[in-house]
């Protein structure tokens, strides 16, 4: 096994995708509505759904920045068929 793939192992796993992020918080806050979980796993729940929301947050905000890119830096209003 090569340096950086060791190094790579040992720090945070890789981020999840938008989808993979956001389905990961949904299963997170049906699990602390719907069950009586001990604190500890209550807290770490909580912890984990924040960490995950602010990467939906930071996927969203990239992909706003680059629609107005491509939209010449004006943000247009979605209009659907």
């Amino acid at each position: 096994m090569s340096k950086s793939a060791t190094s790579r192992s040992r720090t945070a796993p890789e981020e999840p995708s938008y989808e993979r992020a956001l389905e990961e918080l949904e299963r997170l806050v049906a699990g602390m509505e719907g069950q009586q979980l001990p604190l500890d796993q209550l807290l770490e729940s909580y912890r984990r759904g924040a960490e995950l929301l602010g990467i939906c947050r930071a996927k969203l905000a990239a992909v706003e920045q680059q629609v107005k890119v491509l939209d010449e830096g004006e943000l247009k209003s979605w209009q659907g068929d």
